[in-house]
């Protein structure tokens, strides 16, 4: 299973930079695990959040190799976006057991600050919530890469999800 986490915008914080590179090698013990960060948007301060959106969401699209009417074959496409459904951390371990199954690359998306476009709404697979609070994108990329390390240890049976 190969497992990309795809985000808009660069990561700032050294802090972050840096778990998500530790959650990254412990990833990768499980599954293939990368991440591909598309640029911010520069120049953008006279556009509506619609416009913002439609940009970034040709990027997100041509980031997954897809287009508005290319749908998503070999991948499985999660939005992180606040409307999509919510999980215990065994039920995530579950979900994530059944996409290995699905013998599909899996993308998880975490949009830019306006959400997405309704061209990456329409390729999307599944939506995926991690909590009615709202995070900042930067940090949603390092609790959301801890739980897909604690996903793949609840399914391996492993010490470090205590219940």
């Amino acid at each position: 299973m190969r497992i990309t986490l795809l985000c808009v915008g660069k990561t700032d914080f050294p802090f972050i930079v840096e778990g998500m590179k530790l959650y990254e090698d412990r990833l990768k013990h499980y599954c293939k695990f990368s991440t591909v960060c598309i640029p911010a948007l520069k120049g953008v301060s006279s556009w509506t959040k619609e416009q913002i959106k439609e940009k970034e969401g040709e990027l997100i699209l041509k980031s997954l190799g897809l287009t508005k009417d290319k749908a998503a074959a070999k991948k499985h496409v999660v939005l992180l976006d606040e409307r999509g459904g919510k999980y215990s951390s065994e039920a995530w371990a579950s979900r994530i057991e059944k996409l290995v199954l699905l013998d599909k690359d899996v993308f998880f998306v975490i949009g830019g600050a306006y959400g997405f476009s309704d061209a990456v709404y329409s390729i999307s697979s599944e939506k995926l919530s991690l909590s009615d609070m709202t995070f900042s994108h930067q940090i949603v990329r390092l609790i959301f890469m801890e739980q897909i390390y604690r996903a793949f240890t609840i399914i391996s049976k492993e010490p470090y999800h205590h219940r």
